[in-house]
Formats: structure tokens, sequence, C-alpha cells
């Protein structure tokens, strides 16, 4: 989707989530930790939960997800023109069996130099029995979401079970997500149903965990 002025906004609303830290350009400060990441997560390690909580052992499917990731992206749709963003990421535990969320862009010039945040959204991931997981996603932009999915070994696959919109959010139908662990790295990549558009691809990034 677009905004007033026809360039991409984030997530479900129109082409992705965020607000945020530098990732490229020389004029990029080092990223302060997101408010919600558990002190001394980056001593700690990953797993490190609030406060030095230890991880629910319900949470170990999902491990690979913890940490704070950065990296940089693309994105498209019929209703608006191909663009780069930044993004952040990340996922963290509290000793309780779930994990919190979030995510922030911006957007990236054509050499790779940040630009106005984009979308954000926050949520939280509960492993259920037998490799099923459920997300629950908000987004500041007037849109909910609850997605169905399964993980395989450092996959995980989701799509939208419940999409729930207040009356002033632009027309969403619909998501599918695939997270992924890919060497070190992690990738998604999200499919949107939007403004009478079929379900299709829409974005997908690469980032590295840097704590």
């Amino acid at each position: 989707m677009a905004d007033d002025h026809g360039t991409p906004e984030g997530g479900p609303d129109a082409a992705i989530p965020g607000e945020g830290t530098p990732f490229h350009g020389e004029e990029a400060e080092p990223a302060e930790p997101a408010a919600d990441e558990p002190a001394g997560a980056a001593a700690g390690g990953p797993a490190a939960g609030d406060g030095g909580a230890p991880m629910h052992p319900d949470l170990a499917p999902l491990a690979f997800l913890l940490g704070r990731w950065e990296g940089a992206g693309v994105g498209g749709y019929p209703t608006i023109e191909s663009f780069q963003f930044g993004q952040e990421l990340v996922f963290s535990h509290n000793g309780k069996p779930f994990l919190s969320y979030t995510s922030r862009t911006w957007l990236l010039d054509a050499e790779g130099h940040l630009g106005r945040p984009l979308a954000t959204e926050s949520g939280f991931w509960r492993p259920q029995p037998d490799g099923k997981v459920e997300l629950l996603l908000a987004h500041p932009t007037g849109i909910t979401e609850i997605y169905l999915g399964e993980i395989n070994d450092t996959r995980v696959d989701l799509i939208t079970d419940v999409v729930a919109r207040t009356e002033t959010a632009k027309e969403y139908s619909a998501g599918r997500r695939l997270y992924g662990l890919i060497g070190e790295d992690l990738g998604w990549a999200y499919d949107m149903a939007a403004v009478g558009q079929p379900l299709q691809s829409h974005i997908s990034a690469q980032l590295k965990r840097v704590g």
C-alpha cells in the first residue's frame, strides 16, 4: 500500500514494519538497545532473559530466534513502487513460555543510507505442543493479527487465522510469513493480501544477530 503521498508505509497497512537504529551509511551511529531488550543480553547471550531469568523449556524450539537482529531487505507490491529498507528485530523472554517480539524498519536510499521510519509491530510468540506456534501481532495502524504456524528445526511457517481492523485502518485481509536461519543469519519473508490484491510476495529481509 501507499501513504497519502504515494510512498510505501510498513506492515500490513502498507509495506513493512519499523522505527529505529542505523544500519548503513557513514553517518550511522552505534545502535542503542531496544527498550524491551533483556538487560545484559549481550553479555549473557541471546538466551538470557529479563533479569537473567532462565529460558522456559517450552521455548526451546524457538530459541534460535532469541536476540537482536539487524539487516536490510527489499519490498514491493502492485500498488506501490519497489523499495529497500533497514530493519531491527528483537526477540526476548522473561522466563515464561512466550517470546516478546518487536520489529522496526526504515526506508533506505539507493546508497543504503537510512531515511524516514516506516512501520513497527510488536507481539508475542506462543509455542504449542507438537511443533505448533501461535503469533499475536499488533500494529499502530489499527490492525491486529493472530497467526498459526509450525516449527520445523530452524524454520517457522505462519499464516493468519484472524485479522481485526479498526474503522480507520486500511483494507488488509491475510498474511503469510516465513522465518528461518540462513547459515548464521535470520531470513524472513512476508506475503500480503490487501487493498483488493490477492495474497502475494510483499517483503523479505536477511538479518545478522547483533546482540
